[in-house]
């Protein structure tokens, strides 16, 4: 009988079978940081702190591409969208994300052309449709979406296209995990981001865990994954292992897909450094197109300014992307910062923990 992969990691026995058995074996406080966004709504969603016992801890990590966006790179799009002749285009969330000069979405409604994408191939069809403007993909997101931003420029390089330039902000996750670690952070060990390591492969966490003495489980999104997770976490404080395990076997490999990860190669190398939003500067933690490749890039063609921007000053995303605090903690959640009218990134994203604890802050897994 095929397996139903949505409903079968749903199942409300098996949860709480697992969650009795979490109970059982739970001997001492484990913080867990859940590296992925993915991971925070399915752990609110589902109301997985509420079957766990206490000492289980969940922290919310930097695992939103459009939270740890800095105020700098917003205003890049912004003044590109701005240029004449020009249509600027991104995935969907980046849209709302606020920099010094407001949002993209407020750009478009003052006549930018700002074009959200479900897809970066589609800026290829925008670009034969507008031949006399310059298109330029602000590109987005950790090791998941970066094999789309090159396929793109794979297909722009071998098929002559002209008039379509490039935004590069895609970003790594080992080097903010160990800037966190280094930090100080109180975290005991990690959920793994699973749709990451489906391209770089779970053999990328090793060192992490060899570095830290820290767990790190590689975590499939549905509840059942979440909580085999943290029962495979106990087990390895139990036995006092430290190690990488993949529990989202079904879908992720010791080694990625080297496919993608050759195509990567072929057009970014890794910048000298980043400035994350709430994490600061983080040296070799983003990627940036080739030198042979700058005719394509967006902020060397126009020679675009990297001066730091701080964020809102009530805004307290930079504490909830480190693990220090959680989105109840701010003094301005659910009240002046919402949905409809964030202040912070972490509000904004879909996968944002202010958003998630926003959405899913009463349920439970049986009334969700």
């Amino acid at each position: 009988m095929p397996i139903d992969y949505l409903n079968d990691y749903r199942d409300p026995s098996v949860i709480a079978a697992l969650a009795a058995q979490i109970k059982q074996e739970a001997t001492r406080p484990i913080n867990i940081m859940e590296i992925c966004g993915g991971h925070t709504h399915t752990i609110m969603k589902y109301g997985l702190p509420q079957l766990l016992p206490p000492q289980i801890r969940f922290i919310h990590g930097p695992g939103c591409p459009v939270c740890v966006m800095p105020k700098e790179r917003i205003d890049h799009a912004i003044t590109i969208a701005n240029m004449k002749d020009t249509i600027l285009a991104t995935l969907g969330d980046m849209i709302r994300v606020p920099g010094s000069k407001g949002t993209l979405q407020e750009a478009r409604s003052r006549g930018a052309d700002v074009r959200a994408l479900y897809s970066p191939l589609e800026t290829l069809k925008i670009a034969s449709d507008n031949p006399n403007k310059t298109i330029v993909f602000f590109a987005i997101g950790f090791e998941t979406t970066t094999p789309m931003t090159a396929s793109l420029i794979d297909r722009v390089v071998g098929g002559g296209v002209k008039n379509l330039l490039f935004h590069i902000n895609h970003i790594l996750v080992p080097p903010p995990v160990c800037a966190i670690m280094d930090d100080g952070a109180e975290i005991d060990a990690f959920l793994g981001p699973s749709h990451v390591s489906v391209i770089v492969g779970g053999d990328i966490f090793l060192p992490i865990a060899a570095r830290y003495k820290t767990p790190i489980v590689i975590s499939g999104f549905e509840p059942i994954d979440v909580l085999e997770s943290v029962l495979r976490i106990i087990r390895q404080f139990n036995e006092g292992r430290r190690e990488v395990e993949n529990q989202y076997s079904r879908a992720v490999t010791p080694r990625g897909n080297e496919t993608a990860q050759r195509l990567i190669d072929r057009y970014f190398t890794k910048r000298e450094t980043f400035r994350w939003r709430g994490l600061g500067d983080i040296p070799l933690s983003a990627l940036r197109l080739r030198d042979e490749y700058a005719r394509l890039d967006a902020e060397k063609v126009y020679a675009l300014p990297h001066d730091p921007i701080d964020d809102h000053k009530l805004c307290i995303c930079a504490e909830i992307l480190k693990g220090r605090a959680k989105p109840t903690d701010c003094k301005v959640f659910a009240k002046a910062c919402t949905p409809n009218s964030p202040l912070g990134s972490c509000m904004v994203s879909s996968e944002g923990a202010c958003a998630a604890y926003y959405k899913y802050g009463g349920n439970s897994l049986f009334n969700a």
